[in-house]
């Protein structure tokens, strides 16, 4: 097979430069890996003449990314527009209907058309590939699809955005408030100025929800996870973990049980000496569960230039091998879909309560928790001054249904001073 793959790409921001300059830069590599050369024939973007630091003049150009999609030079569809509607969408379902191929980081558009896109890929007979949508550089969709294809996948666990971790693990490392830690990743480049869709943990949903459908032969579901951001979370909170050993992560786990889909974005405590535990910064982590294989850990860069190009190359790798499957490693008319569990799984929970210093309250907040079918594995009174005490107990393994209604019933006391905040501690 020596005739050129035509690759299109449609955006030319910092991934799509980066995947330019990596498909220029290991031309020649990539050939003798693929017994073809990869050839951009033509590039679409908002501006033409912006200066990106790459040489376009040698690529078609087209100012309708959809044009783009049609050209009869174009093979293979780049799609790094972002957007889960929109131009994105237009030209995903133009190129593929069209019978080109489609490689493509957008998580927001997967996650709500991933199916109905799956299913014209296979109707064309065409690849959709998404690896760059899911965990950066880290080869994450393939490992399901086909180094894990043996296993029936029983959890999936993930650090899927970098930004939240390196919010934690710096208020940890430094004493800094969160307020603090988050300007500081704006200025860094690791947060947006608008930072509300990785901190409140959609951004790393989107791409649960991705590994999920994947992992499970499910249909995308991510209305189905749950989620909660890590805005809530204070140093208080980071410090008293680490004191019962464990660390606060932005994790998504999702599983499957008799049927049910279980599918959270929250942060939790999770041991300081695991795996998740001792992942610092911005990088990222996946962990799969089989049941053949056990536990298979992957850890690296989530996003920026070069790891999201690295993962686009390797589906356009594949496709110019000849290496066509199912999007979601089965095909898109056998995805069932999600029959999401009405109760979360039992856990046991780290609670912080600031209750006025006075005799019997503790007694109070206790037989609350009692009353609810809760156990106290663990309870402390934080040294403080003044007339108001923070309190920190750690449960037993209970049903977040019960906690909640607790924790309502605490927070009508006359003597709670604050909402109580409730984590939820995953065994990893």
């Amino acid at each position: 097979m020596t005739n050129p793959l035509r690759i299109g790409i449609a955006g030319l921001g910092t991934v799509g430069g980066g995947v330019v300059k990596t498909l220029q830069r290991n031309a020649a590599l990539l050939e003798a890996r693929t017994g073809r050369p990869l050839v951009i024939t033509a590039v679409s973007a908002r501006s033409r003449t912006r200066d990106r630091g790459i040489d376009i003049s040698g690529f078609a150009w087209e100012d309708d990314p959809v044009a783009l999609a049609r050209r009869d030079d174009v093979d293979l569809v780049v799609e790094v527009m972002g957007g889960e509607n929109g131009p994105a969408k237009a030209i995903t379902e133009t190129a593929l209907k069209s019978g080109k191929h489609v490689v493509s980081a957008n998580k927001a558009m997967l996650a709500r058309h991933g199916h109905a896109m799956a299913g014209l890929a296979e109707q064309s007979g065409v690849a959709l590939r998404f690896e760059a949508a899911v965990a950066g550089g880290i080869p994450a969709v393939k490992a399901l699809t086909e180094g894990l294809a043996g296993n029936e996948i029983t959890r999936v666990m993930g650090v899927l955005n970098g930004t939240c971790n390196y919010i934690l693990t710096e208020m940890e490392r430094t004493g800094a408030s969160y307020a603090s830690v988050l300007a500081d990743a704006q200025k860094l480049g690791y947060a947006e100025a608008d930072p509300a869709f990785d901190v409140g943990g959609f951004d790393a949903a989107q791409k649960l929800a991705l590994l999920a459908a994947t992992a499970f032969g499910s249909q995308v579901d991510y209305d189905g996870i749950e989620i909660e951001g890590i805005e809530r979370v204070n140093l208080a909170d980071i410090e008293h973990a680490a004191e019962l050993g464990y660390r606060i992560k932005l994790l998504g786990t999702a599983s499957r049980a008799d049927g049910l889909l279980h599918a959270r974005m929250q942060p939790c405590l999770v041991p300081a000496n695991s795996e998740i535990g001792k992942l610092q910064g911005v990088t990222n982590m996946v962990a799969f569960e089989g049941d053949a294989v056990g536990r298979i850990v992957l850890t690296g860069p989530g996003a920026g230039e070069g790891p999201t190009a690295s993962a686009i190359i390797a589906d356009i790798a594949d496709i110019a091998r000849g290496l066509v499957i199912p999007a979601f490693g089965r095909p898109a008319s056998s995805l069932a879909a999600s029959v999401r569990a009405t109760t979360s799984p039992i856990a046991s929970y780290y609670l912080r309560f600031l209750v006025n210093d006075a005799p019997g309250v503790l007694g109070r907040v206790a037989t609350a928790l009692a009353e609810h079918s809760i156990s106290i594995n663990r309870m402390r009174q934080i040294e403080h001054d003044g007339d108001q005490a923070p309190v920190l107990i750690v449960t037993h393994r209970t049903s977040r249904t019960d906690l909640d209604r607790a924790l309502a019933e605490i927070w009508r006391l006359d003597v709670c001073r604050a909402e109580p905040v409730a984590i939820r501690i995953e065994d990893v």
